[in-house]
């Protein structure tokens, strides 16, 4: 790409290329703390006897880092490269925009300082305490004015899937972010759920659900519907499809959490009603893998030479696994033989390392040179081997924690003819060990992998410059 004349209207891809780059970057930091909380699974004498090295509260600092900080600049990034590109205008409000990444980048900060101090509100994915909270609420805000304002401002009539999907995870977001984290105040990092007892489970549920189906999959799904047809160079393989799959999705995958409180204190009715919007989410989820793997439809030949296209499309059939798995671990029946065992940890990483990781790893792929005035990545080799050990490294990871968890539930259920435990709960610790060094390697693999990619951007935009695109003065499709 060359710099645009000075009078022509530009896109404004610097906080792009700001986001791309912190993706990487807490990409290696959030995966090198997860790797070391699972040896510490494996080995407990590698927190040192240092409380802030502790596997309790390193673990949400693992979460939050590859959740928010990798997976949220990915989102941000190509977000704004998308909605500026189908839209034909620059971002809306630039100032804001800015603001959004200096923003996100201090409440990143600020949870990796207070999660290791033992500052936690003790919630799945929302541990940070309050005056976080509010901060990220402040940025959350922006982001939408920035986003729904670029659109709003658009040229093209037609408002482009992806751009559904991104504005879905921003508005589905806000909202879970501010009930759930409704709190009082007892001090400057310490507070009190407005919610108490079943109902803050619920309500923590419902967002922690949610966290998976907003950010994890309706963004990431902005990702797959843009990426993979530019890199493929095919349309959209059924763009009616799309749109049933948009809205099939949204209004199915909010009712689905009350399948994590199977067999609580949370009425019946109420587990009941999640497995079921659980079990019809197979539908959409799936009609989405199909319609994104097919958009390769005349040219899969492609995959042989291109492992970036690699990445995208092999991201989507963990997408198509996870969520194929989480609807048949909704059943109350498999949930009882999977509840409180590793194969959920299985379960997750399997959307978590496979289809999070792997799409916001294509994307990126394609970003990153384009954003620095290269046709490509410095090094397609080190793409291909990227592809292959982060591969590897989710399949030994994801096996061996269903092998674990299958085992774990088999063995804590037996029971003797007398009615006695057949095992006691330290002999399926030690039964579970082997497989705990199993996934050491395989998340070993996965950082080595995402390693090479940082080593690869590093090259890539030393040898690039900042370019400016120009914005098209007339638009006929987006």
């Amino acid at each position: 790409m060359n710099p645009a004349p000075v009078n022509a209207a530009t896109y404004n891809d610097t906080v792009v290329r700001q986001f791309s780059l912190m993706a990487v970057v807490w990409g290696v930091v959030g995966m090198l703390v997860g790797l070391l909380i699972a040896s510490q699974l494996a080995w407990p004498e590698l927190n040192f006897g240092i409380p802030w090295l502790s596997y309790g509260r390193l673990r949400p600092l693992h979460t939050n880092a590859v959740i928010f900080a990798f997976g949220g600049c990915a989102l941000f990034a190509t977000s704004y490269w998308v909605v500026q590109r189908t839209s034909q205008v620059p971002l809306f409000a630039p100032k804001l925009a800015a603001l959004t990444f200096w923003g996100w980048q201090l409440v990143i900060v600020a949870a990796a300082i207070s999660l290791p101090m033992g500052y936690t509100q003790g919630k799945e994915y929302a541990e940070l305490e309050w005056p976080i909270d509010i901060l990220i609420a402040i940025v959350w805000v922006a982001y939408a004015v920035v986003f729904f304002g670029t659109i709003g401002m658009r040229k093209v009539k037609h408002i482009y899937v992806a751009n559904w999907f991104y504005g879905s995870f921003i508005i589905a977001v806000a909202l879970l972010h501010i009930v759930n984290s409704a709190a009082i105040p007892a001090g400057f990092m310490k507070s009190y759920s407005a919610y108490a007892g079943v109902q803050d489970a619920m309500v923590q549920w419902w967002y922690g659900h949610n966290a998976v189906g907003f950010f994890l999959t309706a963004g990431f799904l902005g990702m797959m519907y843009y990426f993979i047809p530019k890199q493929a160079e095919r349309p959209v393989y059924s763009y009616r499809l799309s749109i049933v799959h948009f809205w099939a999705l949204i209004f199915t995958y909010m009712w689905a959490g009350p399948h994590h409180l199977h067999y609580t204190a949370l009425p019946d009715w109420t587990q009941s009603l999640g497995m079921v919007f659980s079990l019809i989410l197979l539908a959409p989820s799936w009609g989405g893998m199909i319609n994104g793997v097919m958009t390769l439809s005349g040219a899969w030949h492609k995959l042989r030479d291109d492992p970036v296209l690699r990445f995208l499309i092999v991201s989507l059939s963990f997408y198509g696994m996870s969520t194929f798995e989480g609807p048949m671990m909704s059943i109350k029946t498999v949930n009882a033989l999977s509840h409180y065992t590793d194969w959920t940890i299985g379960h997750v990483h399997s959307g978590a390392l496979g289809w999070v990781g792997l799409i916001s790893m294509g994307s990126l792929y394609y970003l990153i040179p384009r954003l620095f005035g290269q046709k490509k990545m410095y090094s397609v080799p080190a793409i291909e081997l990227h592809f292959w050990i982060s591969t590897v490294g989710i399949v030994l990871y994801i096996a061996a924690m269903w092998i674990a968890g299958v085992m774990q539930g088999l063995m804590w259920r037996a029971v003797n003819a007398d009615g006695t435990l057949t095992y006691t709960f330290v002999e399926g610790v030690k039964a579970t060990y082997p497989f705990y060094v199993i996934r050491v390697i395989g998340g070993a693999l996965y950082l080595a992998g995402m390693l090479v990619m940082a080593w690869n951007t590093w090259m890539t935009v030393a040898g690039g410059r900042a370019t400016r695109a120009a914005v098209p003065p007339v638009v006929a499709h987006a």
